[in-house]
């Protein structure tokens, strides 16, 4: 039986994969997250507009106006934190999972070896 091996993919290369300097790349955007979630939570509070309307009886109506294009930017903001915050676990994790190369003696001459 042999063995199955993978094609070689041009131009990817999977140690430049795990990296440390990603763990920053996570702090930044869970930082952008948050600020997107607050932004969110103004844009929300500015869709809501209370209106009164008094008639000639003394009669007052109340109503709530919502603006629909401040609860989509909510929602958007939203979403894009969403989004944001998955992104920062992969970071996250493909910082952390850096591999140290470890070294070896070759079993010929007894040199150290990468690998």
């Amino acid at each position: 039986m042999s063995d199955v091996v993978w094609p070689a993919v041009p131009g990817y290369s999977t140690e430049r994969l795990h990296q440390p300097w990603r763990l920053f790349v996570a702090a930044c955007e869970v930082v952008v997250a948050a600020v997107a979630v607050w932004v969110a939570f103004l844009a929300w509070d500015n869709s809501l507009t209370t209106v009164t309307v008094r008639l000639d009886d003394g009669t007052e109506l109340v109503s709530r106006v919502y603006a629909g294009n401040w609860i989509a930017l909510a929602i958007g903001l939203g979403g894009l934190a969403g989004i944001l915050v998955v992104d920062a676990i992969r970071q996250a994790l493909l910082g952390v999972r850096t591999r140290r190369r470890r070294y070896r003696k070759s079993r010929d001459n007894g040199q150290v070896a990468e690998g």
